[in-house]
């Protein structure tokens, strides 16, 4: 039996590679001001693209100075305005923050209100979300724009619209989305060359070592002091 669903994903991991390369740079490169000016990474994701907000955060192998906007309600009212701007004020923002927000249609009023909000701090952001796909949808906020418009950086998934990929004979609608996959990538690139960024400037990268490896808790301690107010602060 053919698996077609790890094709799609290696082809489209392919067309990242090459075709995202310079966004991706350029994303870093926000990130590694960010950390070098004493900001942090703030990302969110309603519903299932919470899992790439969190692929950042606490991650071992990833940045310290990373928080998460965090949706108690998972998704559920996603689409009302209001939303949004009610969690957006749980958490401090300051200008040389940049967040990342992850939305495959971009065009659901919570992750738009959090750009706005953001924009008039003056935090940078960087967007996750399916470029083509979402162009062609109608956003759900008052304002008319989709979540792209508001990036400073965007990072395109190359998903296609509604995110499933695969036909299987007999089923009415396709299977297994793919925008988890390539939103993990992209941001993992992001991390990696913020990293190589901040070490060619000669800034030591708050690099967050596995808790499970025995010199991680120590050295985490130590990096904790300098970012526990903000990453533990909502």
């Amino acid at each position: 039996m053919k698996n077609e669903y790890i094709a799609t994903i290696i082809k489209m991991l392919t067309e990242i590679e090459v075709k995202e390369e310079e966004s991706i740079t350029k994303a870093a490169q926000l990130v590694a001001d960010s950390i070098m000016n004493d900001g942090i990474m703030i990302a969110f994701g309603s519903g299932h693209s919470r899992v790439g907000a969190k692929e950042i955060v606490s991650r071992a192998g990833g940045l310290f100075p990373a928080k998460e906007i965090k949706d108690p309600a998972e998704g559920i009212f996603e689409k009302f305005e209001g939303v949004g701007l009610v969690l957006v004020k749980r958490v401090e923002i300051k200008p040389e923050d940049v967040l990342i927000l992850i939305s495959n249609s971009g065009r659901n009023p919570v992750s738009i209100e959090i750009a706005i909000e953001a924009k008039k701090i003056g935090a940078k952001i960087i967007v996750v979300t399916a470029l083509d796909a979402s162009k062609k949808l109608t956003s759900r906020h008052s304002s008319g724009k989709l979540l792209y418009e508001f990036a400073d950086v965007v990072l395109d998934l190359h998903s296609i619209e509604g995110d499933a990929a695969i036909e299987v004979e007999g089923v009415d609608g396709k299977i297994c989305g793919t925008s988890t996959i390539t939103t993990v990538a992209l941001l993992q690139s992001v991390v990696l060359y913020a990293v190589k960024i901040m070490v060619s400037k000669g800034f030591n990268p708050p690099v967050r070592i596995s808790a499970n490896i025995d010199r991680g808790a120590n050295r985490s301690a130590e990096i904790e002091k300098k970012y526990a107010h903000r990453i533990y602060r909502f």
